[in-house]
């Protein structure tokens, strides 16, 4: 990084609202209303989340995101023994509709956008959230919200996949069909960078891994049958936010200029929503820390702030506390606030772009887009995302850039506040929340009433259908899993079906 920047170093001349859409999507931005905050939120039972979904609507959350824990995301149910010690620990624990029903019970769906951060088992619990409002009245046609539904990130980054990666773009694929079909105005796959970053990745290669993984689903699309510009406006994407305020927000504007080039020029779009690179961004939590947890409080808020900057269209801060467990809910309401904070009383939001032509913005992001569109052709030269995954080369990637970070914090070139510089002599002790022992407990008791009453035969019938149309190759799956979920079959039970056709992905083969 050079010490000072001239106008020699890059400028952006479009304004917001225009392409490439370096300065913002639209040409307002915050100044009609400000991003949607959207507070990630979920442990133990339904019943539990529910109740803090109802405290941070009362605090001012625009929109619910929803964890989910390890079995739900793996498509275990919670009696399974593999599932022994995760139930409600990371997330929500859903086995069936009736985890569904209490999860969403009493929140107005027609009138509040849902994000759920979910990737295998994402039909799963887009179907039960359609169920859950069919049954309160309420259409897919009025449902707003976004399912992760990224699948290639887990091979490269996270590790939560169930089966090899050719059924499960078909999965993907099929969602976006359905969806496209059944709740139109649903977004249908939040391509993630986060986990990628979270995962030791650069800014760069978040940027360039995060677009790859999307050319990829774009192509997958068209190749299942479906026009580019029917199912792309409702992509969206999920990025990190991590602590260099300037590259960050440098970041954002590459990466929207990178996608517009791309969807026009690569893919042919016409409609100018299929070239909006409209995201999610969450505060960094790699770069929580357990020593001194009250400074996570400043390092959220330069993120978030740096995410603002940048244009993001919806944010989750985290809470000071999560390098230690799930966030309080005084930890929580203070990561709210923090975003509140910086909408209300700050001023950031009365302008579209507020760092544009900055001789230092403008030329990182200049950096950053073209740097990330090499490693973009590097991963096409490999035969696209897929074959880079499947060979080990986006992983490598990753690894190497962790292990350099962390060699600079343990060399002590890299900083990190109260863990290798500035130590505290003493510990600082903070309040954590602290899952009921006998949560899991009750929820597997929950799990084995569901299945006392509902129809067996039933069940059996619709996931006997699920399975033919997996053999079949060509059926959209939804439909059928969609029977078998409103009979009350279980998470596991669809996942098994599938898992009997599809087999089960391992590293390696």
């Amino acid at each position: 990084m050079k010490s000072y920047y001239t106008p020699e170093d890059g400028s952006t001349k479009e304004p917001p609202g225009q392409f490439p859409y370096t300065r913002g999507l639209y040409e307002d931005m915050y100044r009609k209303r400000p991003w949607t905050m959207r507070q990630y939120s979920g442990y133990a039972t339904a019943a539990e989340t529910n109740e803090r979904f109802r405290h941070l609507l009362t605090q001012g959350q625009t929109g619910l995101s929803t964890a989910f824990d390890l079995p739900t995301q793996m498509g275990l149910d919670s009696d399974s023994p593999r599932a022994r010690g995760e139930v409600g620990r990371v997330g929500v624990a859903i086995d069936t509709l009736a985890d569904m029903e209490e999860l969403f019970g009493g929140i107005p769906l027609d009138q509040v956008s849902t994000s759920m951060t979910i990737n295998a088992t994402a039909a799963c619990l887009l179907l039960l959230y359609e169920l859950v409002a069919e049954r309160g009245g309420i259409s897919g046609r009025q449902l707003r919200g976004t399912v992760q539904n990224d699948i290639l990130k887990e091979y490269a980054a996270r590790g939560t996949y169930i089966y090899p990666p050719e059924p499960s773009m078909r999965l993907v694929t099929d969602l976006m069909a359905y969806a496209g079909r059944e709740i139109p105005a649903w977004n249908t796959i939040s391509i993630s960078g986060y986990h990628i970053r979270e995962a030791g990745s650069t800014a760069v290669q978040e940027v360039a891994f995060t677009l790859a993984n999307a050319v990829a689903y774009v192509r997958a699309g068209i190749s299942a049958g479906l026009n580019v510009d029917e199912f792309a406006p409702r992509l969206s994407f999920f990025f990190n936010v991590h602590n260099n305020l300037f590259e960050e927000v440098a970041k954002f504007r590459a990466a929207r200029q990178l996608w517009a080039a791309v969807m026009r020029d690569c893919f042919g779009a016409k409609d100018p929503r299929s070239c909006l690179l409209r995201f999610h961004a969450q505060t960094a939590g790699a770069t929580l820390t357990a020593q001194q947890p009250l400074n996570n409080v400043v390092r959220v808020a330069l993120q978030a702030l740096a995410a603002v900057l940048g244009g993001t269209q919806s944010l989750h801060t985290n809470g000071f506390d999560e390098a230690l467990a799930l966030p309080t809910q005084e930890a929580a309401t203070l990561a709210l606030r923090t975003q509140q904070i910086i909408a209300f009383e700050t001023g950031v939001a009365e302008a579209s772009d507020p760092l544009g032509g900055a001789y230092m913005v403008e030329a990182l992001t200049d950096r950053i887009s073209g740097e990330a569109k090499a490693l973009m052709q590097e991963i096409d030269d490999l035969g696209g995302s897929v074959a880079a995954i499947e060979a080990g080369w986006m992983q490598a990637r990753i690894e190497e850039a962790a292990y350099d970070w962390q060699r600079g914090v343990d060399t002590g070139t890299v900083t990190i506040v109260g863990v290798n510089r500035f130590v505290a002599e003493h510990a600082v002790e903070v309040d954590i929340l602290r899952p009921d022992p006998d949560m899991e407990t009750r929820q597997v008791e929950r799990l084995r009433t569901v299945r006392a009453g509902r129809d067996g035969g039933q069940v059996k019938r619709t996931l006997t259908d699920l399975a033919a149309a997996a053999r079949e190759g060509t059926a959209n799956l939804l439909y059928p899993m969609k029977a078998a979920l409103a009979a009350y079959a279980s998470i596991g039970e669809v996942s098994d079906t599938l898992r009997s056709v599809f087999g089960e992905y391992h590293t390696g083969g």
